[in-house]
């Protein structure tokens, strides 16, 4: 294959592989929306409904630890649309629930419903993001930070869309047409998977067991901060802020919808103009150790802000929409750093398994957020959950201290002298 035609397949292959994480995304974020408004409405308390999302959270854990090995020996485009199709067939499931079941079996069944959901979210980010590092030549650091920053964008905007999209499907066609409805747009995009290479991904080599443990130091100071960084943004996001929005502000479906939807939007787009943030700063083309840690220091303060704004009694929806806005702009800059080194610090051979592990810590942190989110808000309100934010981003600060920069040859070194 010419040097052309190659860079042609891997376009179109960057392309397949980001068209249907993009409609993935839209009905993960919906999905979230639809859980949560419904059953908020129908007397779940906000602990119920964090448990509702545990299993999802749990099994999301479980598959970035085992799909990166799936995906080094059979390939991206297995995992890839394994889990939509899975999504699917969660999807379906939730459709089938009866509110005359009792409370703990419906519970029970929800929980199960959404640990298929966590499957196939996981498959697909790791297949997604993995792709990248395929496609991108190593030593093109720039270029790699470029197209993270697209697709990590670009996707979450398409989440808050999706959070959009689910609060007017649920006030438009109601909880079980709204399910449907999603599990046949994915249908058609599942089709779409005859044109991705069925190798895509897989290395000769088989891998031990044990490396699935064995990372070099830099994935695992990322993989720890990662962990805090999504509780804190979870322990307030997932279940507080939306039932303090609704419950306590007295917002409607839409409204809340709306305003998450904005947000994550507004996420998306800082995300996708990383590369220009950081160069009009005099930060370089790519970033740095030094970046992650003044951004996630910087953040640290704006939890605590927000929460010392609402116990002076100041007007709460202005201190919510500025606090929060803020917390996303920040937060944002800090994913898409995070998202670039992951795979900075990666070889070709080693990506799946690297990009599974680091998004197995993410997974674990947005389980004990979510966790945490449903239990501190019941207990203390919004204003706890974001002094917990606080302690957790104040972790994350601290653990990077000790993370070098980038450095894609250390990297090639690092994965051969593993190997012997």
């Amino acid at each position: 294959m010419t040097i052309e035609a190659n860079k042609s397949a891997n376009l179109r292959n960057y392309i397949l592989v980001t068209a249907s994480y993009w409609g993935f995304t839209i009905t993960d974020g919906a999905l979230r929306m639809l859980v949560l408004l419904y059953f908020n409405t129908i007397g779940y308390s906000p602990l119920q409904i964090a448990f509702l999302f545990l299993f999802y959270e749990v099994f999301g854990i479980i598959t970035n630890f085992l799909g990166g090995w799936i995906g080094s020996q059979f390939g991206l485009k297995l995992t890839l649309y394994g889990g939509i199709g899975l999504q699917i067939f969660s999807l379906v499931m939730l459709s089938f629930l009866n509110p005359n079941w009792g409370q703990g079996i419906a519970i029970a069944y929800i929980m199960v419903a959404q640990a298929f959901s966590g499957i196939a979210k996981d498959l697909t980010k790791m297949s997604t993001k993995s792709a990248i590092r395929l496609v991108v030549p190593q030593e093109a650091e720039s270029t790699l930070f470029k197209w993270v920053a697209i697709l990590t964008g670009s996707k979450n905007a398409l989440k808050g869309i999706g959070f959009f999209i689910g609060s007017l499907l649920l006030a438009g066609f109601g909880f079980t047409n709204a399910l449907l409805i999603m599990g046949a747009c994915l249908f058609l995009i599942l089709l779409t998977g005859v044109m991705l290479p069925q190798g895509m991904g897989k290395i000769k080599a088989k891998v031990k067991f044990k490396q699935l443990f064995s990372k070099s130091p830099e994935i695992n100071i990322l993989s720890a901060a990662r962990f805090f960084l999504f509780g804190a943004r979870d322990v307030w996001f997932v279940v507080g802020l939306p039932l303090f929005l609704y419950s306590t502000l007295h917002w409607q479906f839409f409204q809340v919808g709306g305003f998450l939807a904005c947000w994550v939007i507004g996420y998306g787009i800082i995300q996708l103009l990383a590369p220009v943030i950081l160069k009009a700063m005099g930060q370089g083309q790519s970033p740095q150790a030094k970046t992650i840690l003044f951004w996630t220091s910087v953040l640290a303060f704006v939890p605590g802000a927000i929460a010392l704004g609402l116990q002076l009694q100041l007007p709460p929806n202005l201190v919510i929409i500025i606090g929060l806005t803020i917390f996303g702009l920040v937060f944002a800059f800090n994913s898409a750093v995070h998202s670039y080194l992951v795979l900075a610090f990666t070889a070709d051979d080693d990506v799946a398994l690297n990009v599974g592990f680091y998004y197995m810590a993410n997974s674990g942190g947005r389980l004990a957020g979510t966790v945490l989110s449903g239990l501190v808000f019941q207990s203390f309100g919004l204003i706890g959950c974001l002094w917990v934010s606080t302690a957790f981003v104040l972790a994350a600060s601290l653990i990077t201290i000790k993370l070098p920069d980038p450095n894609p040859q250390k990297a090639i070194a690092w994965q051969a002298s593993d190997g012997d």
